[in-house]
């Protein structure tokens, strides 16, 4: 069961090849053996896990799913790894909480992450170095994922909080057009880009755990003809380290080689000026959200979050709207320039997992697009036998979800084995 999807236990489970109960206890005798040493977990209750499994019906059947500890649960505390909100017992489900549950899909507990889904970091370690941080504030979901501890997991993206753990940990992750799915019983930073995303074992999960979480996702059909896609390396790949521009370029170089037709594309220089604007109306916003936090309880606020606050005491609203402005003017653009194909690529992050669990690195060739809103899979990817991930970024137009896993998936049977695929990795 450690290299089936959560695609294929639901399905076990719902032909009676083998039962929820049977699933949780597996997944929770991992949790039992690595925990410790991970720390992926915020809060954890094995007796709440075997309550769930009776009578797991629905498309995730008994599968298990970890829930990022920004989304309200009723069974489990939601402290934001905040002394703020410590022992918070929410009266009810997060939306997309319920709807997990509806779909027969078994809550294994919260897990870690960063401050008000910020910069000030836990405790937990990447699973393939436990020297190095698993990324930003998806993390615990990130690193429950890598080691084992469940094939499902929320967390959710404002600048890089979903791919960013996804490349350092090796994962499928999938953050959806902006609006799509609900963000009730979320706690929200920056409603510009506040975004619920997953992580899944294949590309097949991301899209299973989409119909559930979308209601009325369009179908994704396999694609019968080859891919058109965009390579843009933006104007800070000089910042990119040369093992993961080398691992993204061998990738582009291999999906050519299979017939691919792949284009790098330049755009205008307007488009460097994305990655400050997307910054500073983050700050403007994240204060906004946390301003009952910051007038009630300041000496309990980390140095990074007050640090926010500085900054954005810093700017006027003329600024801020300037900003959003300038994002508005660049949408159409960026879509002219991206339609023709069937996905850009990029690099999710410019650096492997950085040593140490204070910092997690820049997010900017994620943000980059996530400040339109857009559509982003990470596929991963590993340079060599032992060697840490990277992470290959594929971006959709905005509201073209279906169309990127569909992308997405074609993307991945080239590089790896893809379940339910009789390719073989790098075949």
């Amino acid at each position: 069961m450690n290299h089936l999807d959560a695609t294929a236990i639901a399905e076990a489970v719902r032909s009676g090849t083998t039962t929820a109960a049977a699933v949780a206890e597996h997944f929770l005798g991992l949790i039992e053996r690595h925990e410790p040493a991970i720390q992926a977990f915020a809060s954890f209750d094995p007796q709440a896990v075997r309550q769930q499994t009776q009578g797991a019906e629905g498309p995730l059947a008994g599968v298990p799913v970890g829930i990022k500890d920004i989304f309200d649960t009723v069974d489990h505390p939601t402290e934001f790894y905040s002394p703020i909100y410590q022992g918070n017992r929410p009266s009810r489900d997060a939306h997309v909480v319920a709807l997990l549950r509806q779909a027969g899909a078994v809550i294994m507990g919260k897990t870690h992450t960063t401050e008000f889904a910020y910069m000030h970091t836990g405790p937990t370690r990447n699973p393939h170095d436990l020297s190095r941080t698993p990324g930003s504030s998806s993390a615990g979901s990130a690193a429950g994922m890598a080691v084992g501890f469940f094939p499902l997991a929320l967390g959710t993206q404002t600048a890089g909080s979903l791919l960013k753990p996804a490349a350092y940990c090796g994962l499928y992750a999938f953050k959806p057009s902006l609006g799509l799915v609900s963000l009730e019983g979320v706690k929200s930073l920056a409603p510009s880009f506040d975004t619920v995303g997953w992580y899944g074992r294949s590309v097949r999960d991301l899209e299973r755990l989409a119909r559930v979480l979308i209601p009325g996702f369009p179908a994704v059909e396999p694609l019968a003809r080859p891919l058109s896609l965009g390579f843009y390396r933006t104007t800070r790949w000089q910042d990119v380290d040369p093992v993961v521009a080398k691992s993204v370029e061998q990738a582009i170089t291999l999906l050519a080689s299979k017939g691919h037709q792949i284009s790098e594309v330049i755009f205008p220089e307007a488009f460097a000026g994305v990655f400050d604007d997307h910054q500073l109306i983050n700050d403007c916003e994240g204060a906004r959200s946390l301003a009952k936090e910051f007038q009630a309880h300041p000496e309990l606020l980390s140095d990074s979050t007050l640090a926010m606050f500085e900054r954005a005491k810093g700017t006027t609203w003329e600024q801020e709207s300037a900003s959003k402005a300038r994002l508005m003017k660049l949408a159409p653009l960026l879509t002219q320039i991206c339609r023709p194909f069937d996905g850009m690529l990029s690099v999710s992050c410019g650096m492997l997992a950085p040593t140490g669990l204070a910092s997690t690195g820049p997010s900017d060739f994620i943000k980059f697009w996530g400040a339109f809103g857009w559509p982003q899979v990470n596929i991963p990817l590993w340079p060599e036998e032992g060697a840490l991930s990277v992470g290959l970024q594929l971006v959709g137009t905005f509201r073209d979800d279906a169309q990127l896993l569909r992308a997405a998936q074609a993307i991945s049977q080239g590089l790896h084995r893809e379940p339910g695929s009789s390719k073989k990795r790098g075949a």
